[in-house]
């Protein structure tokens, strides 16, 4: 059955971003695939942002990008209003911009949900989740729930991408990746520390953005006129193919709560496996051995370069095909669109949370 979908993303970059951008990305890859399987799809984006779907134009450009942005608040606001005002046009909207809508959804019967993508442990959010604890909202790890036990989970799913995006490489390769971001929870001094006592190259594909200035030139910088370590700067996805399908493995030392991690499963579509330090949601995409190598400490990072060059390729990239694919989130999204529309039955859907996502009956917590 078609449904009228409307997406709504944040402004901050275009969708999908030209470079670094998580959730702007995974809207994109979501955007596409229901309209692929025929379903009518409205995105409401900024205006540089390319889709097969109806676009929604908020802003002319990204608003990182663009130089004379400066409340970027207003913006979001502006396609609040652009969405209540052809709200009737659609069957469910799909907000991928945090709590902001809440007061207003609380005002309307429209079918909605939210899919949450960043940290939740932030203790500012606590008051404001009891408050609308009506809200159905989406989680994309387990894991990123522990937080805000007490919100309206309807569902969990795991981010996927297209499967031909990024092509399988058969290696061997010749260095270790860090893609992301500078910024002192992915531990970038963590993943230069990991290539120098295990003695190989490191290639360093990452942006810094300007809350993060002062610790990259006071904390990173210095660390990269060490001998191998390749500082490349911020790179789009034409770029990423090679840089993660060419690598031994990719590096993921990170000191946060990690909600998801994309950088693990894209490198995962290449083949190549992921070293991530046992934090958030790394134990529920790496499969230990198979995708990547999860440890502990320092201690056991610099010995897993050994390990995960010897993990078969081929079996990583299985491991995609078979847990994060976008077919498989998107078909995920429609059962939780059909239970938010009345369109499913009152039981348990989903997969079993080893193998993808988990989708609760309505109003399950």
């Amino acid at each position: 059955m078609e449904l009228r979908i409307a997406q709504i993303a944040p402004l901050y970059e275009s969708v999908p971003p030209r470079k670094y951008g998580g959730t702007e990305r995974v809207v994109s890859w979501l955007t596409e695939e229901l309209v692929r399987q025929g379903h009518s799809v409205t995105l409401f984006a900024s205006g540089d942002s390319l889709t097969t779907a109806r676009l929604v134009p908020v802003c002319a450009n990204s608003l990182r990008t663009d130089p004379g942005c400066q409340d970027s608040l207003a913006h979001h606001i502006l396609m609040l209003e652009k969405v209540w005002q052809q709200r009737n046009e659609f069957d469910i909207v799909h907000f991928h911009i945090d709590y902001l809508h809440f007061p207003l959804s609380r005002q309307s019967e429209l079918p909605h949900i939210t899919t949450l993508h960043g940290r939740l442990n932030i203790p500012d959010l606590i008051p404001m989740y009891r408050e609308f604890n009506e809200m159905p909202v989406v989680s994309i790890s387990l894991r990123q729930r522990d937080f805000l036990p007490h919100a309206n989970w309807v569902g969990n799913v795991y981010h996927g991408l297209p499967e031909n995006s990024l092509p399988f490489h058969e290696g061997p390769g010749k260095y270790l990746a860090f893609l992301g971001r500078i910024s002192p929870e992915k531990r970038p001094d963590r993943a230069i520390e990991i290539a120098v006592r295990a003695g190989i190259p490191l290639k360093m594909a990452a942006k810094v953005d300007a809350e993060d200035r002062e610790y990259f030139d006071s904390e990173v910088e210095p660390l990269l006129s060490q001998p191998g370590i390749e500082f490349i700067g911020e790179i789009g996805d034409e770029a990423k193919a090679d840089f993660l399908g060419n690598a031994i493995a990719s590096l993921a030392p990170i000191d946060w709560p990690e909600p998801f991690g994309l950088n693990m499963i894209e490198a995962m579509a290449c083949g190549t496996p992921t070293i991530a330090f046992a934090k958030g949601s790394v134990p529920e995409i790496l499969e230990d051995g198979i995708s990547g190598i999860i440890v502990q400490n320092m201690e056991e990072a610099v010995p897993a370069v050994g390990r995960a060059a010897a993990i078969s390729r081929h079996a990583c990239r299985k491991a995609f095909e078979r847990r994060f694919t976008v077919g498989r989130m998107a078909d995920e999204y429609l059962a939780i669109y059909q239970l938010m529309t009345g369109q499913c039955p009152d039981r348990m859907l989903g997969m079993s949370q080893g193998e993808s996502s988990g989708i609760l009956k309505e109003g399950a917590a």
